[in-house]
């Protein structure tokens, strides 16, 4: 075997080797949260960062608030759009037929009638 640049003994992610290199972690708090169907989660924050006031519930993917006795509602599911109904939210009937007219009388030129 070629002897040079391997690294022996050392696997990947390991940590370092000096111990020198070595440093304290952050200082870090749980915070309890509840959502609405009585699932409780406790994420670890940095002790000097102000936690969220909800947190997404793991287990169902409801909100979770700090209070346990008035977690926040089920969120409610958004219905799906299509894309004409969100052009129906934008434009009018009337813009609507103006558009298409142009749009028509653009693809009449271009065919020379």
């Amino acid at each position: 075997m070629a002897a040079g640049n391997a690294i022996r003994g050392v696997r990947v992610g390991s940590g370092p080797i000096r111990p020198d290199e070595r440093c304290e972690p952050v200082p870090r708090r749980t915070v309890a949260y509840w959502c609405a169907n009585g699932h409780q989660v406790e994420p670890l924050f940095a002790a000097d960062v102000a936690p969220p006031a909800t947190w997404e519930c793991p287990h169902c993917g409801q909100p979770a608030g700090r209070d346990e006795q008035h977690p926040p509602g089920v969120a409610r599911a958004v219905p799906y759009k299509s894309h004409l109904a969100y052009v129906k939210e934008r434009r009018s009937e009337a813009e609507a037929a103006e558009i298409l007219a142009e749009a028509l009388r653009k693809l009449h030129q271009r065919r020379g009638e």
